[in-house]
């Protein structure tokens, strides 16, 4: 994208060309967006490094419901761009495709670890690109910013236990909900709570993942948190506020 120089300036789009009113307009008025910022000024301080949206969901490449099988991809966009350009399909990078027939439940994190070495590389080292819009080499960093899931996909890349009365993670066992009586469905109310990454860091961090198809599935009825998640492994993952 640094190829084009038309892309190259779209990417620096949020520093030079949005409207900055107050309002949410864009992910970069959000505070998550500002915290790092505050915490990360040497990767802030270029506005052509890249944040990125990493999101993942099951899907049935047959095309036939009763087909029983789910194959899994991994998807990142970049939120430098201009709202209307990053959720173009042009600028959607594809990074994985994990082959079915089910899905991979903890095990993901065993696909993830190449892209998430990746990741960790353009955090620490970076690597030199050619920016054809100013005709110069710079020094590129990027950052996953944020997740966007499903509730199945959520337990997968983080680990947490969706499933029961205790779904929501950031309120865990304070969970508020109501059983149905007639529907037999669980319905989760009033919460305006927040559990911040070094909160969750600290359960999960001697939590001992053992990948495969092994366990049984009680043991995680037991335990809220499954597994320590590969997101870990990125220096900046405990900062985030989502």
């Amino acid at each position: 994208m640094f190829g084009s120089a038309s892309d190259a300036k779209n990417l620096r789009w949020h520093a030079d060309e949005r409207i900055m009113d107050g309002l949410l307009r864009h992910p970069a008025s959000s505070p998550q967006w500002k915290t790092v910022d505050r915490l990360y000024p040497k990767f802030a301080q270029d506005p052509r490094n890249l944040r990125l949206d990493l999101a993942s969901d099951g899907m049935n490449p047959f095309g036939n419901l009763t087909t029983n099988h789910s194959s899994w991809s991994v998807l990142l966009m970049i939120y430098n761009l201009p709202l209307w350009l990053c959720m173009k399909r042009k600028y959607i990078m594809l990074s994985m495709m994990i082959e079915g027939p089910k899905q991979p439940g903890n095990d993901i994190d065993v696909y993830l670890n190449p892209l998430i070495e990746d990741l960790r590389k353009l955090w620490v080292d970076g690597v030199d690109v050619y920016d054809a819009n100013v005709q110069d080499t710079f020094r590129l960093r990027a950052m996953i910013f944020f997740t966007v899931n499903d509730f199945p996909a959520y337990d997968n890349l983080s680990g947490y236990n969706v499933k029961g009365h205790h779904t929501i993670s950031i309120c865990e066992k304070n969970t508020c909900y109501i059983q149905l009586t007639h529907g037999k469905k669980t319905v989760y109310t009033r919460h305006r709570r927040f559990l911040c990454g070094h909160d969750v860091y600290d359960r999960v961090k001697d939590i001992v993942t053992i990948f495969g198809k092994t366990q049984k599935k009680d043991l995680f009825a037991k335990n809220i948190w499954k597994k320590r998640s590969i997101f870990f492994d990125l220096p900046y993952w405990c900062d985030l506020d989502v």
